[in-house]
């Protein structure tokens, strides 16, 4: 039983890059708030132990296997990074032995699987996951929306929403599909800031030149997803493995009396700008608000300086709403329509093999 004038004990499963950063914030809302503290870690390959243990020594019990971590009762929570083939069953299997658990995305892997996994746990464990969408934890993000539900550029009729890499997936890195595996962030995003589910949608793949640096076997390097709502109301998504120049993350939300652009491309960013335009020859923005983000720094994912920030507010609402016993605000159903929505749009594919050469 949980007593709340006592710390969370919270487990960490997987400690691969991500599985590293979310340990990072564990130890350090340890530090910084007392609400919870790392009691145990998990991971199958022994050298990412041996790092844990060179970085933070002895005093965190670290195991062999999620499993070993389940029966070894050592804690309350736990944040689950293992390969997404696995996340159904280590959930099932710790949600089983009393846990929440934070699961990175994707919530399973395939469309079938969260369809499957959100119907058990809606029918025995409605409130015990919270799925990873750290984007709506971002304090840029939150002001876009905050400025467009004011009203402040009239209806809205657009979304443009795009998250490019400066090179391909990691060797070895699972991927179930560049848009399944990347672009979900965008299209939770934009499924967060409309407050409702597309009538259809339609992607666009290519596989252009950063497939043949890796290891990692994935069906594009470039895609576009298109979304049509109810009304006159349509968004965009743009993913890529192609942007040597480095990591870009830009949204911008069109009205009828203007528009809201987020982040702009830099190669050291140093901030993030939000902006709102009013109609044109305007002297300046309606509105600008800048945000500073985390320092880059080499040898780092160059997603942990524009999103390092939301990974660890994140951490903090998992932290709270295990030690309150409120519900996530989160859940393996925004998980699924994510993958509902892309689904449907790869359901109508198009690629090079699709194209007619062009007369000119």
């Amino acid at each position: 039983m949980f007593r709340m004038n006592e710390p969370l004990k919270l487990a960490v499963a997987g400690l691969g890059r991500m599985g590293w950063i979310h340990a990072q914030h564990a130890v350090q809302l340890a530090k910084e708030t007392g609400t919870c503290t790392l009691a145990g870690v998990a991971d199958a390959n022994p050298e990412r132990r041996q790092r844990f243990t060179d970085t933070y020594g002895t005093a965190v019990p670290v195991f062999h296997s999620v499993d070993e971590l389940a029966q070894a009762k050592v804690c309350q929570a736990t944040v689950i990074v293992t390969p997404t083939e696995n996340h159904r069953e280590h959930a099932s299997q710790l949600i089983a032995a009393g846990h929440r658990v934070l699961v990175e995305k994707p919530l399973t892997g395939t469309l079938e699987s969260d369809r499957e996994f959100t119907a058990e746990l809606d029918a025995h464990h409605p409130h015990a996951l919270m799925l990873a969408f750290q984007r709506r934890f971002d304090e840029p993000l939150q002001f876009a929306r905050d400025l467009m539900q004011s009203g402040l550029i009239g209806p809205v009729f657009k979304i443009y929403s795009a998250l490019e890499d400066s090179g391909p997936a990691p060797d070895g890195y699972q991927s179930d599909g560049i848009l399944p595996d990347m672009s979900i962030h965008n299209v939770d995003e934009i499924l967060w800031l409309t407050g409702q589910m597309p009538e259809a949608a339609l992607a666009v793949g290519s596989r252009t030149y950063s497939h043949r640096l890796t290891t990692c076997t994935e069906d594009f390097d470039d895609a576009v997803l298109f979304m049509w709502f109810p009304g006159e109301l349509s968004a965009q998504v743009q993913v890529s493995r192609n942007h040597v120049s480095g990591y870009r993350v830009e949204s911008a939300i069109f009205g009828e009396q203007g528009h809201i652009r987020l982040g702009r491309f830099a190669q050291r960013p140093h901030e993030v700008i939000v902006e709102a335009y009013g109609r044109r020859f305007a002297d300046q923005p309606l509105v600008q608000r800048i945000f500073p983000v985390l320092p880059d720094a080499p040898g780092q994912a160059e997603f942990v300086a524009r999103f390092g920030l939301s990974y660890k507010a994140e951490m903090v609402k998992f932290v709270d709403c295990c030690r309150t016993g409120e519900a996530f605000p989160i859940t393996h159903r925004d998980g699924l329509r994510a993958q509902e929505v892309i689904a449907a749009g790869m359901s109508k594919m198009l690629t090079r093999a699709d194209a007619s050469p062009v007369s000119c």
